[in-house]
């Protein structure tokens, strides 16, 4: 039966997106090494067969080469341009896409093809999630916290009616003590949560006694069951331990495994770095609504500007969560453009009232 044309344009559509996820698997793989590489080549065979599948479906109708989408691209621009990361965050939102599952022109087999490469996406992103995760929860706090703070604080004074130089003056020392405070509290907060994580961790000079211990009555077992396992499953993991320690070939994976159980600090990120990253990124968001001010602009204008410029850096920072957490970046973008205008609009009409009264 001749598909109709509504079916040629979806069609043509996923042959266009699935020859794109081959290219950017491709382009990936080609800088990873080992096992990485192997999976993103197998990546790339797999959307080839979903390729071919579109491409006997249209026959002729798959000429000329189907453009892909612009919201495709202009993601995988940004992707490609910020890193790797963003380019597996991008592939997992895309695998997930929920056209396939409720398309009766596409096999239940392919379907699910997608959703398992969504998977390995993010698998392959975890890592790089983990060890991004510190720095980017303090970059993004410290960037949203900078445009709004300083943005709320910059409208207050204006619409107060204050003087353009006490305006500049208020952004000014609102962005130094704003970035001071932040890198401070970040360094505080990291510092702490390291400490009470390293209080968790298992004691290195503990494994040092394991070769002394008692084959037959310990309490190794005990380390386990307070570590969540079952009696039973804890007192057989005890007597593989104690068991390979008469091998001094394996003293040193038994000496690994007593702590396996502990995963490290790589999500909570450095102490320093967090303040750091905290610092400049609440610097630039604050100096973001301060710039229309220092141009020269003044009154209504100034605090028009100073708006609108915060709010595509809002929208733009807020789309960039979107990509790295595999969700919708629109969607993303508008909740953190919506969240910080109306913050900075309550400070705004807080500013019109006490300018208003004279106080």
């Amino acid at each position: 039966m001749e598909p109709t044309k509504e079916q040629v344009r979806r069609w043509r559509r996923y042959l266009a997106e699935e020859r794109h996820e081959a290219d950017t698997y491709r382009a990936l793989a080609r800088k990873r090494t080992g096992e990485e590489r192997e999976i993103l080549e197998q990546l790339v065979v797999a959307e080839g067969r979903h390729e071919s599948y579109w491409l006997e479906l249209l026959g002729e109708k798959a000429v000329p080469e189907p453009r892909v989408p612009l919201g495709s691209r202009i993601l995988s621009t940004l992707a490609l341009t910020f890193g790797s990361i963003f380019v597996l965050a991008m592939m997992q939102r895309t695998e997930q896409r929920s056209s396939y599952d409720i398309d009766e022109d596409v096999p239940a087999q392919m379907a699910a093809d997608e959703h398992v490469h969504g998977e390995v996406v993010r698998a392959l992103a975890a890592k790089g999630r983990a060890q991004l995760s510190g720095l980017f929860r303090a970059a993004v706090f410290g960037m949203n916290d900078g445009l709004v703070s300083n943005l709320a604080l910059i409208l207050g004074v204006a619409a107060a009616g204050a003087d353009p130089s006490m305006v500049i003056l208020a952004g000014v020392s609102g962005l130094l003590a704003g970035a001071m405070s932040m890198a401070a509290g970040e360094f505080i907060s990291v510092k702490s949560q390291r400490e009470l994580l390293e209080a968790s961790a298992p004691d290195p000079e503990a494994e040092l006694v394991l070769p002394q211990l008692d084959v037959n009555v310990n309490e190794l077992a005990l380390v386990y069951r307070a570590r969540g396992l079952s009696a039973e499953e804890a007192q057989e993991k005890a007597d593989e331990q104690l068991a390979s320690l008469q091998d001094a070939r394996n003293q040193q994976q038994t000496q690994s495994q007593f702590g396996a159980d502990y995963d490290g600090f790589e999500e909570v990120g450095s102490a320093v770095g967090a303040a750091a990253s905290s610092f400049c990124f609440f610097a630039m968001g604050a100096l973001v609504p301060l710039l229309p001010f220092l141009f020269g602009l003044t009154g209504m204008v100034g605090v028009v500007m100073a708006a609108i410029v915060v709010s595509a850096v809002l929208f733009f920072t807020g789309s960039i969560v979107g990509i790295l957490s595999g969700q919708p970046p629109l969607w993303r973008g508008i909740r953190q453009l919506l969240i910080g205008l109306a913050a900075a609009g309550v400070t705004y009409l807080l500013g019109l009232a006490f300018g208003t009264t004279g106080v």
